[in-house]
């Protein structure tokens, strides 16, 4: 690995301190390393930036970026979680903190019943979103039950028009792990080739071709041991590589040693035909 830009700190929900995050960098060879915690929303939560802390995170990286621009090439980042009545536009943020590039991520769906409701009391956001990432399936189980009605057709469907919805209006730099949703369903709701699921993931590949977006090869699934192919899957990619859609490949670190497992991603990139992947965002 000698870049990573999906990386997480204590500002958010990462282990450690970006400045330790750059020295592991640095400590290992990397080139190129971009910091994109958790956009801050307007709920309590325990994942993302407070917002009292946004504009630190920002003077932080900038600090580091200029400490250590001999050594390592530091991009201020944010990964921001496009949220239906809660958060559909990413310039707010990207002006405040003069962002170097943005992860366009989907990780809370609403039902599409509670939009208005969140949009007058973001505060009880908690409420009415489906959460599809974090270390239990319980909550992803509980949420689709709450949510959807345990109809997960519904639901993923209500994920990928969200996620589609997001690139169309804020063309992010990265489009992150774009088929997450996949993670805690672990083959017990639907099967990743069921002709619905991939007619799905392919509209989207098309869209992200169509805008020019980065895609992200995310292989935290796999080194956490909470999938078995990284986000998205390999058969996924082998269409957008037929499109040409360019690749970043991203570890999704949240803490030092995540910046370096790449889980022999550039190989696979390489066996089916990829001739270069992003490692410099300008």
């Amino acid at each position: 690995m000698i870049s990573n830009y999906h990386t997480h700190t204590n500002y958010c929900d990462g282990k450690a301190s970006p400045r330790e995050m750059v020295e592991y960098a640095v400590a290992h060879g990397m080139r190129y390393l971009g910091f994109s915690g958790h956009a801050p929303l307007p709920y309590e939560n325990t994942f993302s930036i407070k917002d009292d802390n946004y504009v630190p995170y920002c003077n932080t990286i900038r600090e580091l970026q200029h400490e250590y621009a001999n050594q390592i090439e530091i991009r201020l980042g944010l990964e921001i979680d496009y949220v239906p009545g809660l958060l559909e536009d990413f310039t707010p943020l990207i002006e405040q903190g003069g962002l170097d590039y943005t992860i366009g991520s989907v990780h809370l769906i609403p039902n599409p019943n509670s939009i208005e409701e969140l949009r007058t009391h973001p505060q009880e956001a908690a409420q009415h979103l489906w959460m599809i990432d974090g270390p239990h399936y319980e909550v992803y189980d509980d949420g689709l039950q709450r949510h959807f009605g345990g109809d997960i057709r519904r639901a993923v469907k209500a994920f990928f028009h969200q996620t589609n919805t997001m690139i169309e209006s804020q063309r992010p730099t990265i489009v992150g792990h774009f088929d997450k949703v996949v993670m805690h369903n672990r083959d017990r709701y639907f099967h990743y080739d069921e002709p619905w699921f991939r007619n799905l993931m392919y509209e989207t590949v098309e869209l992200i071709h169509e805008t020019g977006c980065i895609c992200e090869i995310n292989t935290r699934g796999l080194y956490k041991g909470r999938h078995n192919d990284y986000y998205p899957g390999r058969t996924t990619i082998r269409h957008m590589n037929e499109l040409g859609i360019p690749v970043i490949v991203s570890t999704d670190a949240h803490a030092p040693d995540d910046l370096i497992k790449s889980e022999c991603c550039e190989e696979f990139l390489r066996s089916i035909g990829y001739k270069e992947i992003v490692t410099r965002l300008p």
